[in-house]
């Protein structure tokens, strides 16, 4: 699947663009914001199972891999790695490239979401694009654009969902690449939002490799545990 083949499965989920309601701008990313900052960390201690799934297309290889992610009180991601099936090539030169990049770059709940790499006024800049449906529910759009070139931040789009402010979706390209081993990374990263919280659900990523060529890479969560509760948020039961 190429990265316009994932644009065009997001866009399926829209179902056209809603007459814009009274609610300025300005007060969204304002609750956006507070919202974020009200739960910042909460995925901190946390721990969630993963498959990640992964093709050379030009090579004809796939493998897929499941583990058992982890993110320590400071925000730093690990893999426990449960098993692997596929090509070997797929593994090192692709997955094991992926993991350590979003190591460094962060991601879901890791240092991606700490004051260096947020989405917040301060790392970058918010344009209001409208009001759209995705998958049945309301959501604000804002275009982003970050105003530094620093690894682990992007340029692309957010989605609020308009009515707990907390995001849907973000999309786009990294303007610094995170490993010397990658050229470009493009990716969708889509949450849902239960008991008031945005659950990291999937990953979609198209990467250029400089030893292995274009890669696409699928990585799902479930069973999203977090610390200091003893029940599990189901980031498949949708």
């Amino acid at each position: 699947m190429s990265f316009s083949g994932i644009n065009w499965l997001a866009a399926a989920l829209c179902f056209g663009v809603l007459p814009l309601g009274a609610e300025p701008p300005n007060d969204v990313l304002g609750n956006y914001l507070a919202a974020s900052e009200q739960r910042a960390g909460w995925l901190n201690g946390a721990s969630m199972e993963v498959e990640i799934t992964a093709s050379l297309p030009k090579l004809k290889k796939t493998g897929k891999l499941q583990a058992l992610r982890r993110i320590s009180d400071l925000g730093r991601i690990t893999y426990e790695v449960l098993g692997f099936e596929g090509d070997g090539a797929v593994k090192t030169n692709v997955i094991a490239r992926y993991l350590a990049a979003e190591a460094q770059a962060g991601g879901p709940g890791g240092l991606a979401e700490s004051g260096r790499l947020a989405l917040t006024p301060a790392n970058y800049k918010f344009k209001y694009k409208g009001l759209i449906e995705a998958g049945g529910r309301p959501a604000h759009v804002f275009q982003v654009s970050p105003r530094k070139k620093r690894v682990g931040l992007f340029k692309g789009e957010l989605w609020i969902d308009a009515e707990h402010y907390l995001p849907l979706r973000e999309s786009g390209r990294l303007v610094k690449n995170p490993s010397i081993f990658l050229r470009k990374m493009e990716f969708v990263k889509e949450y849902d939002i239960s008991a008031g919280l945005a659950v990291p659900r999937r990953i979609q990523s198209v990467v250029d490799t400089r030893l292995a060529g274009r890669a696409e890479l699928n990585v799902n969560f479930q069973n999203v545990m977090p610390a200091r509760s003893s029940g599990i948020v189901d980031a498949g039961g949708r």
